[in-house]
């Protein structure tokens, strides 16, 4: 119950039915506020509890300084949690081991339960192993239940043994797609009450359902356990940027072009820690499908949120996604009551202020390694020939294919050339080169989840095949839709068998290539790729191509939208300017271009309106928790404790928990550390924890080998994140990480110092012998250190390597909190240094002397960091609130809640 300081508490009375809400406008200031800010408003308003949340806090929103820098730490309540399974499973063993530890400790296993609506989509596990075939999508099925089966069992044992927890099936479609087709509420009602529908996920791309007017965003999967026992989330009340829209698209561009140009100008302004908030008259002339893609896109450009108001556009969406009419009609009556409408006029209070005119928007693709570095459609061949240096071997310059002198000078210069001969299974030969494209992707909940480039997709795969064209033979082609909703619409337009004779066939619902499940490309491929060290590209209608993330062969990544992706696999590689260049020959040898087989915006909009209706999205969710067959035969344990089996490779006790005490241990200086990993700039979660491939020669491949696990069963690390044994393996295990400390190395390498001369060797094998030697850790990183998906093993596995401080010069928001909640101390280099100007190699020993303040129940700005060779500088600290300060007192956030549980 809330306190009602405020006497916000009203009736709302919507057709036969009436809901409880509490009134913003009670709050003096609060019409002023953005959107986003009006919110956590409610939220406060509804939870005051006069402890946790005051009348003060409130106050605080409502007399908010758009200016102010952020200081006030408020408690945000989300009505709920959502995961996906590559982090629900690892949350799920938490729970599960935490239920054991409160047994141990005198108290109710129970206890141990979400309190609020808890939803799991398993979208994270299918690998495209198969493609190019109408049985890939049921022989990828096969392979996944068949690698899986002891997790799929331990998340249906889950659905069972907790209460308020819902699993969707396998072969359903991408988590984000689903929340916002079938799960998102845009408001809420629970016992009564009617409030914004606001939630935190264990993937950063959360933030999708922002697009929806639901305020959400990326949590570490540690913090999202919290959140399920009724933790409220600590935050500080953040800067709110906004930007203005206005125009409207040109014809030629996509929903991605604009994303891309978003993404590009928010990250060069500097949005992480803010939210970001849509507003203007181009924001009403913004389809649903395309706010949701800008939404997803939030991690990429650093934001915690970037949301659109509601209006008559999510109406629209939620009337044509099957939502019943009573829920429409509250979530309009509701918006219009609380002053969550949009006005398309109104410009609110906002910190920052930018603006795009839509109709500046250019064809455009991002790459080759992150989804920032956008790169106009038009230079994307002379931009590929500056990057391929980068990554290829020097003395390849003799090698070089000229580019003609009207070239531009970069490109006048040539770029690196390696024709390598292949040979198919057939016999027939052919011959590929740097820049080769291999993998060629229609994937993720970016775009997947916007029919209106899906079906431009799949016009220009009709054109092609009118045209007699199909895509290069070395090129993977995958179709990975977001929901089964696509493939509907799809086959109801009769676009399928274009898509399929390109090579586009379903190989399953899922984030397959986006997430590092883009399975082996082919054999001989793989063999030419490798043997020749050639640079080949993959590109992908993803929202993330960062290094080593998409395919192990594959050196470079460019995101681009579906129709391009078709494009380039006809193309073939990133040599060919696809704005200029013809893509091949007709049936009569003519020449065909892009602009030949790209549908007009027409030809797009009437597909869509003609081929997707309501009833899809009711008979695809129908059931949408029963699963299918497969699902449902799926044996499983009995009992409020899981029976944990000692063999599993997938599913194994963490040990977070061991030796725990109700009684904190008083937080210790640090000395006598020596570092793990010395790192540059953009250093991602991805770096820090992969997802994909397991290879055989790593720690983590030995240690499943002498498990008597066979390297074709291996799977990847995403899917292994429940085996704690796997993970601490696997972290920093990156084959594109550089730790600067064992130049020369690309990979999981580090130099031991407990052996003279400091050898190279695994980061793992090296962490155990400091372990064993007693001796701390710690990582000495740049910029935007744990960018990237919203990884809780990125914190976890650096937690039990025995790293003890992380010390950078700037972090993404979501691994620093992380760090934290796994008793993990980070720090930043004092401003304007960083390792390189204070001469730190990584091969000190060094203090952190000033952490003990945190024992007296305040955080220290600083503390002295030394080193045995006398460089000497005061760390930031980066424990932000006083709630991260509980957690690090606590030795993380599993620990504080696990206490005050039982202490409840």
């Amino acid at each position: 119950m809330s306190a009602n300081s405020f006497d916000a508490r009203s009736t709302l009375r919507v057709g036969d039915e009436s809901y409880e809400i509490f009134k913003l406008d009670k709050v003096e200031g609060s019409a002023r506020l953005p959107y986003s800010l009006k919110v956590l408003l409610e939220n406060l308003l509804r939870t005051e509890d006069g402890a946790n949340i005051t009348a003060d806090h409130i106050r605080a929103i409502g007399g908010w300084d758009s200016q102010a820098q952020p200081s006030q730490e408020i408690q945000f309540t989300p009505a709920r949690v959502i995961m996906q399974d590559f982090t629900g499973v690892p949350c799920v063993v938490d729970l599960a081991t935490m239920r054991e530890a409160v047994k141990e400790l005198g108290g109710d296993p129970a206890k141990i339960n979400p309190l609020a609506p808890a939803e799991l989509v398993i979208d994270h596990s299918v690998i495209a192993d198969k493609f190019g075939t109408n049985e890939a999508f049921a022989q990828n099925v096969e392979l996944e239940y068949g690698r899986n089966k002891e997790r799929y069992q331990f998340l249906r044992w889950g659905q069972t043994a907790f209460d308020e927890f819902k699993v969707v099936p396998p072969g359903t479609g991408i988590v984000h797609q689903v929340n916002i087709e079938h799960l998102a509420r845009t408001v809420m009602v629970r016992n009564g009450q009617a409030y914004p529908d606001t939630l935190v996920g264990t993937d950063s791309h959360t933030t999708m359902v922002n697009g929806l007017g639901v305020l959400g965003w990326g949590v570490g999967g540690i913090e999202a356990e919290a959140a399920m026992l009724g933790q409220p989330v600590s935050m500080l009340i953040p800067r709110v940027v906004g930007f203005k829209l206005t125009g409207e698209l040109p014809a030629g561009t996509t929903a991605t072009d604009l994303v891309l140009t978003i993404t590009e100008m928010l990250r060069k302004h500097g949005v992480v820690g803010k939210f970001v908030e849509f507003y203007g008259e181009g924001v009403a002339a913004t389809s649903l499908a395309n706010r949701a893609t800008i939404g997803n896109m939030s991690p990429e450009f650093g934001s915690t949120a970037a949301i659109f108001p509601i209006d008559d556009e999510t109406l629209k969406y939620l009337r044509l996604t099957g939502r019943d009419a009573q829920q429409v009609a509250l979530v309009e009556a509701y918006a219009k009551e609380q002053g969550l409408w949009l006005d398309p006029a109104a410009e609110p209070d906002f910190s920052e202020k930018l603006e795009l005119d839509l109709s500046t928007v250019v064809p455009s693709i991002a790459g080759p390694k992150r989804p920032q570095d956008r790169i106009v459609l038009a230079n994307a061949k002379e931009q590929f020939a500056r990057d391929v240096r980068n990554y290829v071997s020097d003395d390849e310059e003799a090698g070089k294919e000229s580019f003609p002198a009207s070239d531009s000078p970069a490109s006048s210069n040539g770029v690196p050339s390696k024709p390598t001969t292949v040979t198919a299974p057939d016999g027939s030969t052919y011959e590929i080169d740097h820049g080769a494209v291999t993998v060629a992707a229609i994937t993720s909940c970016t775009n997947t989840s916007n029919p209106y480039v899906m079906v431009a997709a799949a016009l220009v795969a009709k054109k092609a095949v009118e045209k007699g064209l199909t895509r290069k033979p070395w090129v993977k082609t995958t179709l990975a839709p977001g929901s089964k909703v696509v493939t509907d619409y799809f086959d109801k337009a009769g676009l399928t068998p274009y898509l399929d004779k390109v090579g586009f066939n379903l190989v399953g619902y899922g984030c397959t290539t986006c997430i590092g499940n883009s399975g082996p490309l082919p054999e001989e491929v793989s063999k030419a790729v490798n043997e020749n060290d050639l640079a080949v590209t993959s590109v992908l209608s993803g929202n993330r191509n960062f290094e080593g993330r998409i395919n192990p062969d594959v050196k470079m990544n460019y995101l681009a939208s579906p129709p391009l992706v078709v494009a380039y696999a006809i193309a073939g590689s990133m040599k060919v300017d696809i704005t200029k260049d013809a893509l091949g020959v007709d049936q009569d040898g003519k020449p065909v271009y892009l602009a030949d087989i790209w549908p007009s915006e027409a030809e797009v909009n009437d597909v869509v309106a003609n081929s997707i209706g309501e009833d899809m999205f009711n008979k695809s969710y129908a059931d949408v928790f029963a699963g299918d067959a497969q699902w449902q035969a799926l044996s499983i344990p009995t009992g409020d404790t899981f029976e944990w089996d000692a063999e599993s490779t997938y599913v194994r006790k963490p040990p977070y928990f061991d030796g725990m005490t109700m009684e904190t241990t008083p937080v210790e200086d640090i000395t006598g550390a020596r570092v793990l990993a010395k790192l540059g700039d953009s250093v991602t979660t991805d770096h820090i924890s992969p997802a994909g491939a397991i290879k055989a020669d790593t720690p983590a491949g030995k240690y499943l080998t002498e498990h008597g696990i066979e390297r074709r069963d291996f799977n990847s690390y995403g899917s292994r994140r429940g085996n704690h044994e796997v993970m601490i393996r696997g972290t920093f295990a990156n084959i594109r990480l550089r730790n600067q400390i064992a130049p020369g190395t690309e990979g999981g390498y580090t130099r031991d110092f407990t052996q003279a001369d400091g050898p190279v060797s695994f980061i793992y094998d090296a962490s155990q012998n400091y372990q064993a030697a007693g001796t701390p850790l710690a990582i000495l990183a740049g910029k935007e250190y744990g960018s990237g998906s919203s990884r809780d093993w990125a914190a976890k596995g650096t937690a039990l390597l025995g790293v003890k401080a992380v010390i950078a010069e700037s972090y993404e928001r979501i691994h620093r909190s992380n760090l934290i909640g796994m008793g993990v101390l980070p720090l930043q280099f004092p401003e304007g240094q960083t390792a390189e100007t204070l001469g730190l190699t990584g091969e000190e020993t060094f203090s952190f002397t000033g952490v003990t303040e945190l024992n007296n129940g305040t955080t220290p700005r600083t503390v002295k960091v030394t080193t045995d060779t006398g460089v000497e500088f005061d760390g930031v600290v980066r424990i932000d609130t006083p709630g991260e300060a509980d957690y690090y007192r606590n030795g993380g956030i599993l620990q504080y809640v696990l206490r005050s549980l039982i202490r409840k």
